[in-house]
């Protein structure tokens, strides 16, 4: 079993409980109140900064120019498209100004945005590519399985999946789990232990990260 397989493993109840969280089987059905999706995506737009942060941190740490081209051009993705989106959605949704811009953190927001900052100034490859490969690869499980409903759903929920499913997401989170398996494939045991944490706890913060905003 590859590495991040089995990191996945030792938190598999959270993964089952994010990738399949009921927020993200009302989004797929249409069927999620809307004043709960203002609240995520107002949150989830706060992420961007430390991603960036993180990703670039990631690209200037990767042991290769073939390691870092997949995400310099990921970054892009998220610097472009997907920041497009948010915008799109905020204007269409209504999200009043102060919660486009400073909106009043929840508990797994605030936390998730530390733990980004600490992998990324950790100096550690391995932890920030952990961080980064768990913060998408539960969005494509979660995606993924729900990518036939899109063209039912108006687009604030329908582009949200498909930017988190389809070839190319696949091919962004098969280098995400190749560079994790190599970096802790590579690692002595105290390392090896450091990367566990941060995906489990990574799984965690996903998962109280719908909570919170379900709720």
């Amino acid at each position: 079993m590859r590495p991040s397989e089995q990191l996945k493993q030792t938190c598999i109840d959270d993964w089952s409980a994010a990738t399949t969280h009921p927020f993200c089987i009302e989004l797929a059905d249409g069927s999620l109140p809307l004043e709960k999706m203002r609240v995520y995506l107002a949150q989830d737009y706060t992420f961007i900064d430390n991603f960036v942060r993180l990703a670039a941190s990631a690209i200037h740490h990767a042991p290769t120019l073939p390691d870092r081209l997949p995400l310099a051009h990921f970054l892009g993705i998220i610097a472009g498209p997907e920041n497009t989106y948010f915008q799109r959605s905020f204007d269409m949704l209504e999200v009043v100004q102060s919660e486009r811009v400073t909106p009043e953190l929840l508990k797994p927001t605030r936390d998730f945005q530390a733990l980004m900052l600490k992998a990324a100034n950790s100096g550690e490859y391995g932890n920030m590519v952990t961080v980064l490969c768990v913060a998408e690869w539960v969005y494509l499980s979660w995606a993924e399985p729900v990518v036939d409903a899109v063209t039912s759903l108006p687009f604030y929920f329908g582009e949200w999946i498909t930017l988190h499913s389809g070839e190319y997401f696949e091919s962004v989170i098969a280098h995400l789990r190749t560079q994790l398996d190599t970096a802790f494939s590579h690692a002595d045991t105290e390392q090896q232990q450091t990367m566990k944490d941060y995906f489990q706890q990574a799984v965690l913060l996903e998962k109280q990260f719908f909570d919170a905003c379900y709720k």
